[in-house]
């Protein structure tokens, strides 16, 4: 990963409302979860919610499937991936396992399950508080 590829994704993340959305999409894992179900579990308009959809797509975090009628959306496992091994590439002098950083290996885009939604998942902290 480049150095500019680092700060479109970092920056794609540096509102709470795109930090909650893409915390939503890592939960549910690579099935994703419908625009309309992020909106009920995050309480967000609809115009506000396409907004920061937006911007994580154009940030590449996020990837986006028709399903019907409904856009689902999913976390981008390999970019967040890339992500997290660039900013730790350095780090106890290229051995990241020292420092103790857990693995995270979720199944790829391609082997997505047919059924969508994620029952049974707890909301992000910020749908919580309200």
């Amino acid at each position: 990963m480049e150095k500019t590829d680092a700060l479109t994704a970092l920056s794609g993340l540096s509102h709470e409302t795109r930090l909650d959305i893409f915390r939503l999409l890592v939960e549910a894992g690579p099935a994703g979860i419908s625009a309309g179900q992020i909106g009920e579990r995050l309480n967000l308009a609809p115009a506000t919610l396409s907004f920061h959809l937006s911007h994580l797509k154009h940030a590449g975090l996020v990837d986006a499937e028709r399903d019907g009628r409904s856009l689902v959306y999913s976390a981008d496992f390999e970019r967040m991936r890339t992500l997290i091994a660039y900013l730790t590439e350095n780090c106890c002098e290229g051995h990241p396992a020292a420092c103790g950083l857990p693995d995270c290996a979720p199944a790829t885009v391609a082997a997505r399950p047919k059924a969508r939604g994620i029952q049974g998942h707890a909301a992000p902290a910020r749908a919580r508080r309200r």
